[in-house]
């Protein structure tokens, strides 16, 4: 089955008992039991509740994995992935990670004794480095979120196999549309499906799959414990938004394309970061193990003033926490997606206060382009 027939017909298709085409919402608690322990495969909707189990199984599908879980926000499902690990662990991350991880990382979970080092991973020697005795896992961003950074993943994937450790991949900026991280050997992928697998800016959810019943008893197991569940119906909003994926990614890919050439065009632009450009550190990695260079642009405009001049100028451009949607959206990761992270650490990684990011969507792409020049240079 090729890519958009499966975004249609993966998982669980409509409802064998009514013929309802589409996957009806069970809005429902609990289950009535025939006796004790005798259901029909449900019997708590924070166990399991059949639509987001429909929704399970399409990112399954989708991922190629062996299971799928759906939380209530991508950080639940970050921080379930986390709890799977136990007190001391040590886990090795992309330095240039989403700055909610990081500030999960650094201020939520090690009061719980998990340990962690930031490393970029685009070179797997620091990987290396960075491996102790206590080492459990290696978690990557390809790309990453803001600068774009690419990681081998199938290195990445021998290294944490011969060190027997477990290989993560955060993939919300390729999604399984363009990246699926299984065939590269990674064990569990991440998802903020909030952004392009919800792709309306009308839902808040988390995706995880995993490549084994080992991690799929683990991750269903704190789910199940910690309830950081998603209801059915975002569930079923989040098939609904999937099912248009394939047409989204294409002519989003198709407006990122030109809106880089425009910029390219400008004085005023420096430092464009979008694996799609020939000289993109890490490109002929990212076209190995993608097939789309995505919807995501980080820029320099030289200054936090003329960030901030763009910001308040832009019409199209709708300046808002997120990305991956329809409507493009712009930020400035210094001051919103990454202000958790302090500035020391923004300018090593840098991140600067004039870098913009800009997440690009449907609209015309010429009105895209001449409002983000007329912001510009007003």
């Amino acid at each position: 089955m090729r890519k958009k027939t499966q975004l249609i017909h993966g998982g669980i298709t409509g409802d064998e008992k009514t013929g309802a085409v589409s996957v009806p919402i069970y809005q429902v608690s609990t289950y009535k039991q025939d006796g004790v322990g005798q259901h029909k495969g449900y019997e708590y909707s924070r166990t399991g509740n059949p639509t987001r189990f429909a929704l399970e199984q399409l990112i399954k599908d989708l991922e190629g994995g062996h299971a799928g879980f759906a939380f209530g926000s991508g950080m639940a499902a970050i921080t379930a992935v986390l709890m799977t690990f136990n007190q001391g662990d040590h886990i090795i991350f992309t330095d240039d990670v989403y700055g909610g991880t990081y500030r999960l990382v650094s201020k939520v979970v090690h009061r719980f004794g998990l340990e962690a080092s930031f490393v970029d991973t685009s070179e797997v020697e620091n990987i290396e480095a960075a491996l102790t005795e206590k080492t459990k896992a290696i978690y990557v961003e390809t790309p990453t979120n803001p600068l774009l950074k690419i990681t081998d993943m199938k290195k990445v994937s021998d290294l944490a196999k011969d060190k027997g450790v477990t290989f993560i991949v955060d993939n919300t900026f390729s999604t399984p549309y363009w990246q699926n991280p299984i065939d590269f050997g990674a064990d569990i992928v991440l998802h903020s499906a909030t952004k392009y697998l919800g792709g309306h800016s009308d839902v808040v959810a988390g995706l995880v799959v995993v490549n084994s019943e080992a991690l799929a008893e683990e991750v269903h197991f704190v789910l199940n414990s910690s309830g950081g569940i998603l209801g059915p119906h975002d569930s079923w909003l989040l098939m609904r938004g999937i099912k248009t994926l394939g047409v989204r990614m294409e002519e989003i890919e198709n407006n990122t394309r030109e809106f880089v050439e425009f910029l390219q065009s400008l004085p005023e632009i420096t430092n464009i970061y979008y694996p799609g450009l020939q000289d993109h550190k890490g490109r002929e990695v990212h076209e190995r193990q993608a097939s789309g260079s995505g919807g995501m642009i980080s820029f320099d405009v030289g200054s936090g003033e003329r960030a901030d001049q763009v910001l308040r100028n832009v019409k199209y451009f709708t300046l808002a926490e997120s990305l991956g949607a329809v409507e493009s959206l712009i930020s400035v990761p210094a001051m919103m997606t990454h202000a958790s992270i302090p500035a020391d650490r923004r300018a090593e990684l840098g991140i600067t206060d004039g870098l913009v990011r800009v997440s690009i969507g449907l609209e015309d792409i010429e009105d895209l382009k001449e409002d983000f020049l007329q912001a510009l240079r007003k």
